[in-house]
């Protein structure tokens, strides 16, 4: 097996040394968990839960399509909340990517995320061609 490490200027930096912003391996490309945070300035967007979960998944989009994938190659996608409460907010933005055909998903309630925010998310796609939504 090889594995290749994914890194676009169009998603938040990852920790040096500490982590990839996605793996290429065996077809698949594995990305790490997006919080909310613009790559241009490192820092959490302004807004409410849905603001958050339409940057989550831009910059997923964003690491996927350097990966040679997209958001409609994506098999799976946990979603990490700070507060179950937000559930049904963010799914009206969830619905909205990824096709008719939603990829399989897990979402979680945790008890505190990187920089105290809301929301993170991060998938699993398939490499290959097709067309991004991002």
């Amino acid at each position: 097996m090889s594995k290749q490490a994914v890194l676009t200027e169009g998603a938040p930096k990852p920790l040096p040394g500490v982590y990839s912003q996605a793996i290429v391996a065996n077809g698949f490309v594995f990305c790490s968990g997006q919080v909310p945070m613009d790559p241009a300035t490192m820092k959490l967007v302004e807004g409410d839960i849905q603001a958050h979960t339409h940057q989550c998944i831009r910059n997923l989009g964003a690491v996927l399509q350097a990966a040679g994938s997209s958001l409609d190659q994506v098999v799976e996608v946990n979603v990490f909340l700070a507060d179950i409460g937000d559930f049904a907010k963010m799914n009206e933005v969830y619905v909205q990517y990824w096709g008719e055909v939603k990829p399989a998903r897990t979402c979680v309630a945790v008890k505190t995320l990187p920089m105290n925010t809301d929301v993170e998310i991060k998938c699993v796609g398939v490499v290959g061609k097709s067309g991004s939504k991002i």
